[in-house]
Formats: structure tokens, sequence, C-alpha cells
């Protein structure tokens, strides 16, 4: 057997265990691991550094099949490569309840996938983040253990979705040259031919944004070989466009939108045997094959034991604080620090608006957390997002610890998922919390990944004032609580704020997102408390010494009417509570008796929030009384804005008075 035999023999096993998996569930989409077989082959038995017995290596070179609806081309390569997680019968039940092999590649189901990925163009977003991460740890540890890639495998999809400018032209700016995308070039969409909604030139696209490009035959390997070899060596991330025939070796589908996202049927899959000389049985591949495929598994194994030695040999605190970076443990000292400045905010009781309290927990924070990345997307001077222990990242510089993403918020979330998902850092960001529908995408699937990835969004509300109901968020609360998996945070002060920091950095299979205020508002918490209170969700802030007739339940900005309140009401003889609420999703996870303690039985229930009344029934029921928005807000000062839209504390003495008939 010849090489360019052995070549199409071993590519060719992907393209059947794709298609018969596909058969069997009666759905699946096998145009893709058909058409880019070829590449695959290529690429991981010729360049790809990995261990599939070791399939976490801190330094193994990254896959990301951004074209997430080609996920059997994964999961082909997986077992054929010998990785544990994917044997034969997973194969058998692609699709299926409990299978590793889900419909598209989801992270965590098994060693081997990098990332989750179907959205399209999430997956090229993500390998952003992973080559920024790679070249943050290199700049730290040095290239003799962080020395590795990042490969993409693209459709035509992800680079029509709006993202794909956005990481594309910062992945340009910041020069990542060990960044690799490969195009799958095949010219077909569900609906057709491409050409039928675009005639974008995706090679002067890159190259217009700083990419060194490639044009290549995607069924001609010694081309991609070339190809590959000088994208390695490249001083700019490389885009290697490579023209394929979707659903290659089918006679009467390949190359057409037929065989995008449908079983090929048994006739058509009899006829692609016989044109491809396939003759064995479903799901078989002959031992020659399967050995070729677990020798080229192992190819990288050597380099992995010297890469061993090269780290074994590494000072002794070098190697912990490596390992406990990619862990994701905190620092011994980070408790420490909260409590001692949060016994620093009970003395001092300051007043500021939550976006300057983040900004100087955060200055304490980074202190202590070396690993922690911040950034902005744009908007540094307005989130409070920058230190002066992060200083800036620069294309010729990764030293530093901020990221300038640019008007870029759906990239810069995309970005952190992956350098979370890449593992040794912890990033946060800053944006205003009304283009948290830019970045929703990307952190619906940190949820879902259950990576530590922090937003900071500051203007939280009509309190931001005079830029009026574009940038003023209303639903975007009840938007965000609504993601399962995702903490969002509405701290009423500064040491809610730290409280929230403490939260946010301990969770380590969530994302984060803590919603800040643009306007000043007072300390609440007057003592120190050595627990952290907002771990419960929802605690009482002010108690009554007799039984409350009412409870005012608040999040944020809106505590500090809450407070106003309850001073004006318990003047008037009527017992009354306060219960701040900076997260609604730790709340849930109280005891059922916590919960029915904050809650209580007072007979009127009245909740505060700058948003809808979305999701605040669970404390005030069907008869309480809600005070907040009902539509968009509008533009003026903040404080006129209040008034205008009735969130007051006179509104809530009225409403408190009126459901108790005095």
């Amino acid at each position: 057997m010849t090489d360019l035999e052995k070549h199409h023999s071993m590519a060719n096993a992907i393209r059947f265990l794709a298609i018969d998996a596909v058969e069997k569930a009666k759905s699946g989409h096998p145009g893709l691991p058909m058409g880019t077989a070829d590449i695959a082959t290529v690429l991981f038995t010729e360049f790809l550094k990995f261990d599939p017995t070791s399939p976490n290596w801190a330094d193994r070179d990254r896959f990301v099949l951004s074209a997430g609806h080609g996920s059997m081309l994964l999961y082909a390569l997986l077992y054929l490569l010998g990785y544990e997680d994917f044997s034969l019968d997973e194969i058998e039940n692609f699709r299926q309840i409990g299978a590793r092999t889900a419909g598209h590649p989801e992270f965590g189901h098994g060693a081997g996938i990098e990332t989750t990925t179907g959205p399209l163009g999430q997956g090229l977003g993500n390998a952003v983040g992973m080559a920024i991460a790679e070249k943050l740890q290199e700049s730290r540890f040095g290239t003799d253990i962080v020395d590795h890639f990042t490969y993409v495998l693209a459709g035509d999809g992800c680079l029509m979705e709006g993202i794909s400018q956005e990481a594309l032209s910062l992945a340009g700016h910041l020069k990542l040259n060990k960044l690799i995308v490969i195009w799958d070039d095949n010219g077909i969409s569900i609906d057709g031919r491409v050409d039928i909604t675009d005639s974008t030139d995706q090679v002067a696209r890159f190259a217009a944004s700083g990419w060194n490009t490639i044009s290549v035959d995607g069924h001609d390997p010694a081309a991609i070989s070339v190809a590959l070899r000088q994208a390695q060596s490249s001083d700019r991330p490389t885009l290697i466009a490579a023209q394929t025939t979707i659903g290659f070796g089918s006679p009467a589908k390949a190359g057409t939108n037929k065989v995008h996202g449908s079983p090929l049927g048994e006739d058509e899959i009899v006829a692609t045997r016989e044109a491809l000389n396939w003759p064995h049985e479903a799901f078989e591949v002959p031992s020659d094959i399967l050995d070729a495929w677990r020798i080229a598994g192992l190819r990288s194994s050597q380099a992995h034991k010297d890469w061993q030695k090269r780290f074994a040999a590494k000072d002794a605190e070098v190697r912990a604080e490596f390992e406990r970076r990619n862990r994701g443990d905190l620092p011994v000292g980070f408790t420490e620090a909260v409590l001692a400045y949060k016994k620093q905010l009970a003395e001092e009781q300051p007043t500021m608006a939550t976006r300057k309290a983040s900004e100087a927990c955060l200055a304490v924070l980074n202190e202590v957390i070396p690993e922690t990345i911040g950034g902005s997307a744009d908007l540094t001077g307005s989130n409070n997002t920058k230190t002066s222990q992060t200083t800036s990242i620069t294309p010729n510089d990764f030293s530093g610890r901020y990221v300038h993403w640019g008007v870029r918020e759906h990239g810069m979330a995309a970005a952190m998922n992956g350098m979370a998902l890449h593992g040794g850092m912890i990033p946060y960001s800053g944006g205003f919390l009304i283009f948290s529908d830019y970045c929703r995408p990307s952190i619906r699937l940190a949820a879902l990944m259950k990576q530590r990835v922090i937003h900071v969004m500051t203007h939280d509300s009509i309190g931001l004032g005079e830029d009026g109901p574009t940038h003023q968020p209303v639903e975007h609360y009840a938007a965000l609580r609504a993601i399962p998996n995702l903490l969002f945070f509405r701290p009423a002060d500064v040491t809610e704020t730290l409280e929230c920091w403490q939260l946010a950095l301990e969770s380590d299979d969530a994302p984060s997102v803590l919603a800040l205020t643009r306007q000043n508002l007072v300390s609440q918490r007057n003592t120190f408390e050595e627990e952290n209170l907002c771990a419960r969700g929802a605690y009482v802030l002010i108690d009554s010494e007799n039984d409350a007739a009412v409870t005012i339940f608040a999040s944020g900005s809106e505590v500090e009417i809450a407070v106003e309140a309850h001073a004006e009401l318990t003047e008037a003889g009527i017992a009354t509570r306060v219960v701040s609420v900076p997260s609604f999703e730790l709340f849930e996870m109280q005891s059922d008796d916590y919960k029915s303690d904050v809650i209580g039985q007072s007979p009127a229930k009245i909740a505060i929030e700058a948003g809808i009344k979305m999701g605040w029934e669970r404390f005030i029921g069907t008869e309480g009384t809600f005070i907040g928005m009902s539509g968009f807000g509008a533009s003026g000062p903040y404080k006129a804005l209040y008034e205008h839209f009735g969130i007051t504390k006179e509104a809530v003495v009225a409403a408190a008075k009126a459901k108790l008939g005095s």
C-alpha cells in the first residue's frame, strides 16, 4: 500500500464511521466529515500534538471544530486515535440520550472535546481566546513548557456569522501566530449554494485583518501538509482556505445541500461504498487501518515525555504555581485578603457606585490572584475593570493582564470562554449591562460548559440617567436569571460587591454576571460579618423586633430605597423588615426552612427593583406589590427618572399602608 493509498484508507475510515452513525441515528450531518476527512487525516497524523493516554496534557495543541454540526468528524477521530472515552459503542449510539456523542460536541462529555460548538462562529471565537491564553501562559512560564497551536475547522456558516469578524479582526491585531483556521470552503449551506446569499472574498477579508492566507485543494494531502507547515512558521494567524466537496464520495449527493444535514440513505450508502472502494460492513474498520490510526495516536508520546522532563526540571515553586493555576484553585491568601478588606469597609463605610466598589475590590483581589485577566469592550473608564496590577496586553507583549477588546462584546465573551477552557487563568471583562444582549449566546455556552467566566456589567438600570432607554436595562435581569447555571449578582453596596466578587471567583463550575450601578450608593452593612451573607442569595438586612407587618425585598440600588422606606414605616409604628436579594440563584440553593424564614409571613410583601417584575413572585407571591419598571426607560437625570417611574420610598410606604388598610 502506497502512502497515498494509506491516506485514502484512513480518511475513508472517518467518512464511513460518520455515514454509518448518521444513518443509524436517522439524524445528523454527514457532509462535513465526508468533505473534510482528508484535512483531518493530515492534521491529526502529521501535525497535531496530543496524547490520548493523557488527554488533558497542558501543552497539547487544541483542536476546535467550530462547524459543530459535523460532530461525527471529531467523534470518529477520537475513536480511531484511541481516546478511552470514545469507544465504538459510543459511535454507534450517536445522538442518543446518555451517549458522549451528542448531536453537537459538548465539553465535558468526553476527553478530546475542547469546547461546546454548534452555534456557528462560537468555536472560532473560543479559539481566539485559547490562542490568547497560550500567549499569556508562554510569557509567564516560558516556551519550554508552554508552546502549542490552536487549530480551528470552520465552515461557511461560521464565517457568515458576525462574531467571526469580531474574532478574526482581534486575532489579526494581536498577531496570534499560533492560531490556524482551516476553512472548509465547500460552497454549500443548508439552503443551497453559498453564492445565493454571500459573495464575500473570505481570503481577502482575512488578509485585510492582518492574517496570513493560503489557498489549497482540501483533497490533496500533500498540499494540505505544505500549507499547515507554512502556517506553523507564520508570524501572523493563518487562514487555510481548503476547497472541498461536501459529501465527498457520494455519487448522487456530493457537492449538494442534500448531504449537509440528512442521512445518505441505504441505497446511496451502497453506492458510496462502491465509489470509494470500502467493501466493509457498517461500523467496521479493518484492523490494519485501525492500527495505523492508533499508531498515529501515539505519535506525540515522546514529545509528551520530553515535556515532562522539562517540566520536572523547573523550580518547585514554578511547578506548583503552574499546576495550581491549571487546576483552577485559588491561592492560599485569597480568603484572608477578602476578610481583611471587609473589615476595612465595615470601619470606613464608604459611599460609592458599585462599579467603583468593584474597582476597589479588584485592586485587592488582583493583588492576591495573579491569574486574573481583566478587560473591557472599549469601556474601561466606565466599567472600572482596570487596576494597577493589570497592565495592558499588546500585540508584542503578553506579560500584561488586561485585554482591550474593542467594541466587540460578542467576540469578547466567546474568547473569554476559550481562555477559561484553555485553563490557567480567570478571565473577567467589562461592558454595559444593556449589551449583555450582544454577549448572551456566549454567556449561555459558558453556563452550559460550567466555565468560570466573570462579566462585570455596569450602568445597570435607569440609574444611568441621560443616555436613555437604548442604554437602560429593563428586561435584562430577568433574561439573565433565566439562563440555567448562571449566577446573576446585583449587589447593594461595597460590602455586597466584595462578597459577590468572592462568590464569582469561588464558583469554578458556573459563570457570573455582576450588575453594577453608575450612581453612588450608601453602605448598608454597618458591622463586620465574617460570613459571606450574599452566599445565601437573600438575607434579612434589617429585622423587626416584633412580627413584621411588612417585608420589603430589593436588589442592588433599590435596597437603599427599601431601607429609607423601612425607616419611615417604623416611625409610623408599622413593624417592617428589609431583605436584600443579591442572587436569585443562590437563594434557590438554600434549605426550604431558610427560604421560608426569609420570605416570612408578613401580610404586606413588597419587591423593589428597577427592572420588570418577572421572577419576583417567588418572594412576594401573586398578591404582593411590585414597584419597578413595566416598560422602557427614558432620558433624564437619574433621580428624576426614579421619581418619574414611581420607584421611590414614598411609593413603597404608600403601597405598604394601602395593603395593610391603614
